[in-house]
């Protein structure tokens, strides 16, 4: 919905001080910074071995974090903010901070629900959730459209609901993805959405 790195740098200051400090990002600073901004930190540790105490260290520094400058959409929300369909939010992060962005970008109104799947409270997945909302207000398949920005999260999950998928690529970090319907805007979003309705 909005830009990260606006105001990533800013925010995770402290995590990539932590990280640096460490020494273990092993020369990875700008691949690690870059992931962090689009995953959960959790998932991020994982992915680089980052050891245990880090890890630990990491979530006590986040799982209090909120934010509180301002923030913008990407150019064209508003299209979707008034397109009059069933939209739901399902993010994942520190519940808290992922809250203070939902209160910044004022999302309240724009969503029937919001789900933030926080790990450290719920073992749920972004695929439990999009199939307790298609079974809880019995959309059929062919009702449900997924967008998400990481064909290993959203998408994923989507294909392996069977449901139909977007892969919202604003930043054109995946230009060779063919498989799925691909958008980099919410003008073309609105433009696909607007001809399924």
């Amino acid at each position: 919905i909005y830009p990260v790195h606006a105001i990533g740098d800013q925010l995770f200051e402290p995590l990539f001080k932590l990280i640096t400090d460490s020494g273990e990002e092993k020369g990875r600073t700008e691949e690690i910074r870059n992931e962090i901004m689009r995953k959960p930190f959790q998932v991020v540790a994982k992915q680089f071995g980052f050891s245990d105490g880090l890890m630990n260290e990491g979530i006590t520094l986040l799982k209090d974090l909120s934010y509180a400058g301002p923030m913008q959409p990407f150019e064209g929300y508003e299209k979707i903010r008034e397109l009059n369909i069933d939209k739901y939010l399902v993010t994942t992060g520190f519940k808290k901070l992922q809250q203070s962005k939902v209160d910044r970008l004022d999302l309240a109104n724009d969503f029937i629900e919001i789900h933030i799947v926080d790990p450290m409270t719920s073992s749920k997945t972004k695929k439990d959730i999009f199939a307790e909302i298609q079974k809880n207000h019995n959309y059929a398949k062919g009702e449900v459209v997924v967008v998400g920005d990481d064909p290993d999260s959203e998408i994923s999950a989507a294909n392996s609901l069977q449901l139909d998928a977007v892969l919202f690529d604003k930043l054109n970090l995946h230009p060779d993805v063919t498989t799925i319907q691909r958008v980099t805007g919410f003008n073309g979003l609105f433009s696909l959405l607007i001809n399924k309705v």
